[in-house]
């Protein structure tokens, strides 16, 4: 006869009163591991390779699944210390190739609170006091674009993107099928959004400057014909290539003319909303009937921070959705808020927390001051391009995206280039094709790169020209 085993008391939770204290000496143990991470790393990613990163970490995690478990601050300063070592960081001056932002402190601890917490941001009496931040911060955020206006919180540009089109789709006033155009420098969601929900192929508008030409809209309009509220046009205000804004008044003026719904897709340019002197950037997106944000790019959030916001509010009822456990009609008679209309998502994040301590961190001058940094710097880098015999400059950048090129150089050099400044791990630049030609892309977006920091950079790329 087999004697019961003696009852293991339970690993400490997060939450709760005693939380804070089994915290402790865990987050002692990961910062430890993110800084001896770092330094073993010993610049913005790993050297050696997809299959050195691999070695390494199946060294420190296999068994995956051990029989008997390890004490916790062996297991996470041991998985911390492997994830920081091998990791592409972008608070590394030269890791500098996508729209993929080095969060700030302030805002990474409070994601750790809302980890914590663990809110699930579906019913009311799973986030109380994470409801009614919610709705204070989308508002707030909404109203810098449209007056009375009303925000979603995504996972990011392209949750944000699926569900304009989605509320495109079922906006009262469209009586036919939606068709959306699109400009050919458009984010690849859109479409891939257009194909998720079932609408025909999107019609491509050209930008042969990379931007979406208006006169081309105007004639793609005119040729789809079809009754008001049918066409969606999606305008692009900072392109994932070179950053570039579409003349959005004047798409604005076209869409007005044909009775077009209007979308932009501002998860980048989003951010110069923020900044007193580049905002003006900007003119005509408070005409937009929807416009994607995301702040895990300009606005140096931990992923993922996106939001939708729409210009009226009636539009998000589309999203409206009844489950008895979650939003019963009497709760909601009764007062309770309702949640399930505020999202595809049922379980979600409370991503709010983050973007509201950084806003009452920072406020709006301290954002616009980050933004107008990185633009400034951009440019600053762009005219060390320009003047270095050596390299061929793109444009002047339009926000913090500076597209550059060895001078003589083949396009296949400039793939080569860029994976062996990869595979050294010594900067991470990512790659354009832009105008029949191949570009080397830095991205811009770490407040702390220095203008010394580009000129190293330069010097690595220069390194390998062949002489």
């Amino acid at each position: 006869m087999r004697t019961p085993s003696t009852p293991r008391t339970p690993p400490p939770l997060a939450g709760g009163a005693q939380g804070p204290d089994a915290l402790r000496p865990l987050l002692a143990a990961a910062l430890d591991a993110l800084r001896e991470g770092a330094t073993a790393r010993g610049g913005p990613l790993p050297a050696g390779g997809p299959q050195a990163v691999t070695d390494r970490v199946r060294a420190a995690v296999e068994p995956v699944l051990p029989e008997h478990g390890t004490d916790p601050e062996t297991a996470l300063r041991t998985l911390v210390h492997t994830l920081t070592e091998g990791a592409a960081d972008p608070a590394e001056p030269l890791c500098a190739a996508h729209l993929h932002c080095p969060p700030l402190a302030v805002a990474a601890a409070a994601d750790l609170a809302a980890s914590a917490l663990n809110p699930s941001m579906d019913s009311w009496d799973q986030a109380p006091a994470a409801t009614a931040l919610e709705t204070l911060v989308t508002r707030a955020l909404a109203a810098e674009i449209h007056d009375g206006g009303d925000a979603l919180i995504t996972t990011g540009g392209t949750e944000a993107n699926q569900l304009a089109l989605l509320l495109a789709r079922e906006a009262p006033a469209g009586h036919g099928t939606l068709r959306l155009l699109t400009g050919e420098n458009a984010h690849h969601s859109l479409t891939r959004a257009a194909w998720l929900l079932g609408l025909p192929e999107p019609v491509t508008v050209p930008a042969p400057a990379g931007t979406l030409d208006p006169a081309a809209l105007d004639e793609a309009l005119t040729e789809l014909g079809g009754p008001p509220g049918t066409r969606l046009v999606a305008a692009t205000a900072g392109t994932t290539d070179a950053g570039l804004i579409d003349p959005l008044d004047d798409i604005a003026d076209i869409c007005h003319a044909h009775g077009a719904r209007l979308h932009v897709d501002a998860a980048y340019g989003g951010g110069l909303l923020f900044s007193d002197t580049r905002k003006a950037q900007l003119r005509g997106i408070d005409r937009a009937d929807t416009v994607t944000l995301d702040l895990h790019k300009l606005g140096w959030q931990p992923a993922a921070a996106g939001l939708l916001a729409a210009r009226d509010p009636a539009d998000l009822h589309a999203l409206n959705h009844r489950a008895d456990y979650l939003n019963a009609d009497d709760d909601t008679d009764a007062g309770l808020p309702d949640l399930l209309g505020r999202s595809l998502r049922t379980t979600r994040r409370p991503d709010v927390l983050k973007i509201a301590v950084t806003l009452r961190t920072l406020g709006r001058t301290g954002l616009g001051a980050l933004v107008d940094q990185v633009c400034d710097l951009a440019r600053e880098f762009a005219e060390q391009i320009r003047a270095h015999p050596a390299f061929e400059l793109y444009d002047t950048p339009t926000i913090s995206t500076v597209l550059f090129r060895p001078t003589g150089a083949t396009d296949d050099h400039i793939a080569h280039v860029r994976r062996r400044l990869l595979t050294e791990g010594t900067a991470v630049l990512g790659r354009a094709d832009l105008e029949g030609r191949r570009w080397l892309k830095a991205t811009l977006l770490n407040p702390h790169t220095r203008p010394e920091d580009l000129t190293a950079l330069l010097k690595l790329v220069e390194g390998t020209i062949p002489r």
